[in-house]
């Protein structure tokens, strides 16, 4: 496994990736270092989210499709979702979440755990909630 430092909103994690999703986690590590904007999920429950719009993540030329999918992802899974009935995203639950859009419930890969700063991810939630978007940061540990 591989370690990944994740800055936002003042706060910093540790996230270890997930053997059950191996091509997001090859084509995640080409972008790295990976700066976005989290913003507060709009239909999903206590979570943040990167939209990436039409964006597709590809490893050797191939578009990432669905792997370990899930749609309740615990405090701390960081999700990837491919794209086709919503835009293609990012989301780190925080809290209480079902991973959903306007179109209704979705899933992504589960690629990434969150295994150090945990306690503070509620915080950084709120933050983004009540403050806005916040700028986020994926490297290398």
């Amino acid at each position: 496994m591989t370690t990944l430092k994740i800055t936002a909103g003042g706060f910093s994690f540790l996230a270890q990736t997930n053997p059950d999703a191996p091509q997001t986690v090859a084509a995640f590590l080409q972008l790295l270092p990976y700066r976005q904007k989290f913003i507060h999920v709009r239909w999903s429950g206590e979570g943040c989210w990167v939209p990436l719009g039409d964006y597709q993540l590809a490893l050797d030329g191939k578009p990432i499709d669905f792997e370990n999918a899930t749609s309740h992802p615990s405090v701390g899974d960081i999700l990837f979702y491919p794209g086709g009935y919503s835009e293609t995203e990012l989301l780190v639950a925080y809290g209480s979440c079902c991973f959903a859009s306007k179109m209704g419930q979705l899933a992504g890969n589960h690629f990434l755990t969150i295994v150090e700063g945990k306690e503070n991810l509620r915080k950084l939630g709120v933050k983004t909630l009540w403050e806005g978007a916040q700028d986020v940061l994926f490297e290398l540990a």
